[in-house]
């Protein structure tokens, strides 16, 4: 991949550069921009919250179950022709979502959302990898962990502020133009930087993947109403998954290379990243439901209470990239859980009482530490990897992090619905991510023993 690198017009890949990272903050933004308009959607469509949350909880899973083909996608066509189409089908799917009149129809366009921003995050992340030199790879991914962890921490305050003063249907109406404006940049100007290979997309495999995790995570919701048909989907779900598994090892030229988990620095700094996702994901999820059904607070004062997290998110973001070329992840990872830890006492003890001030300082807290572990563990995690592996260990690590991030949100709504009092519900799944904090930087510990193991 260095020899694009090389050759490629630095001009070009500044263009190209420019619009990957913008397309993929809407996109990823537009992940969490339901967040706190779901109360909202739920009263206005008369739907529950279990109900409603897959508004969010359905674009993170479409995005992970879609994720996989993009690896497909980037060697079998023009990377020209991916980024127009994925663009395409985003403008149409935000496009439905300004008309829509059910809450289905609204689940429609979201899905559709979803389906072209797993293959533009993918997109990203490989089209970044390889348009730059080797040697700036921490820089590079660090941009994208920025616009990865920034997008849908951001999402929640603005919507908040959409939602409060325009209505939570201008979400897709003043994204729209957006997407317009990129769509037509991008036909100007976006290259193409490399010849297409003859590959077989095999779409048994896009059917299973679909299939297994939408049953598996929708059981998670399923279970609230009955038991019987939960552990059912369950089952049936795992089942799908494990045949999608064995497949993906049969076949010459597989929809996913899941051979890659084997790979220990990959498997480990991956696990890494997909807790700090959930983490993420299931804090941001659960504050706005907190401060608006329980502190009775509208949808934008909810946001604002997100909106100081998400800019030191983004101000930490930009610079733990270089500080991983310079001194690599141990320091950064550690400290960074510490400081997860230590924002989780507030919310371990929330209730009717706690301050708004206090959330969104612990709530800041958490941000930070989040931005000092997600993109050293995200460029930790390929630094093992083989050149022309890098698209499918893309597609695999984005892939996982977007389905546990889905199974994250709507584990956190099942623990807090559990109890009769919402509180005890919302101190319970933030314990919830208490425990996941505390298996992220246990599954950083083995990786740090493997690395003095080879050291010495």
């Amino acid at each position: 991949m260095d020899t694009i690198a090389k050759t490629i017009d630095p001009k070009i890949r500044l263009i190209v550069t420019l619009l990957l990272l913008f397309t993929c903050f809407i996109s990823l933004a537009s992940q969490t921009m339901m967040v706190t308009a779901l109360p909202v959607i739920g009263h206005d469509m008369n739907v529950s919250l279990s109900l409603v949350q897959w508004l969010t909880t359905g674009y993170t899973l479409m995005m992970g179950v879609i994720t996989p083909l993009s690896s497909n996608l980037y060697e079998k066509f023009k990377k020209r022709n991916i980024f127009l189409s994925s663009l395409t089908l985003f403008v149409l799917g935000t496009l439905l979502g300004c008309f829509a009149t059910s809450f289905w129809m609204l689940l429609f366009a979201r899905l559709i959302q979803a389906c072209a921003g797993g293959v533009l995050m993918s997109f990203q992340m490989t089209t970044m990898i390889s348009i730059y030199p080797s040697e700036k790879r921490g820089t590079i991914l660090g941009l994208s962990g920025l616009v990865i962890a920034f997008g849908p921490a951001i999402g929640p305050t603005l919507s908040g502020l959409i939602v409060n003063t325009l209505g939570w249907r201008y979400i897709f109406i003043l994204v729209l133009p957006l997407m317009l404006f990129v769509l037509l940049v991008g036909w100007l100007a976006f290259p193409n930087f490399s010849e297409p290979k003859d590959i077989k997309i095999d779409f048994t495999s896009v059917t299973l993947s679909l299939i297994g995790s939408g049953l598996t995570l929708a059981s998670l919701t399923v279970f609230q109403t009955s038991a019987i048909q939960g552990w059912g989907m369950l089952f049936i779900g795992i089942l799908v998954l494990f045949i999608f598994i064995k497949r993906q090892l049969r076949l010459k030229q597989p929809m996913l290379k899941v051979q890659l988990v084997k790979n220990r620095p990959f498997r480990l700094m991956t696990l890494v990243g997909i807790c700090a996702f959930m983490v993420l994901l299931g804090t941001e999820q659960m504050l706005p439901i907190f401060t608006q059904n329980v502190l009775h607070l509208d949808s934008m004062v909810s946001g604002m209470i997100l909106l100081p997290g998400a800019i030191v998110n983004a101000l930490c973001a930009a610079l733990v990239g270089r500080l991983y070329d310079r001194y690599g992840p141990k320091y950064l990872i550690i400290s960074g859980g510490l400081l997860m830890l230590i924002a989780a006492i507030p919310f371990v003890m929330i209730s009717n009482t706690t301050p708004v001030w206090l959330l969104t300082v612990a709530y800041m807290v958490r941000m930070i530490g989040n931005a000092l572990v997600f993109s050293p563990a995200m460029s930790e995690a390929f630094i093992a990897i083989a050149p022309d592996e890098i698209s499918h260990a893309t597609a695999l690590n984005n892939s996982l992090r977007q389905a546990f991030g889905a199974s994250a949100i709507t584990i956190l709504i099942v623990l807090a619905d559990l109890p009769s009092n919402f509180i005890t519900g919302m101190r319970l799944s933030m314990w919830a991510t208490v425990f996941l904090v505390v298996l992220m930087l246990s599954f950083f510990g083995l990786y740090l023993r493997q690395s003095s193991r080879k050291d010495t």
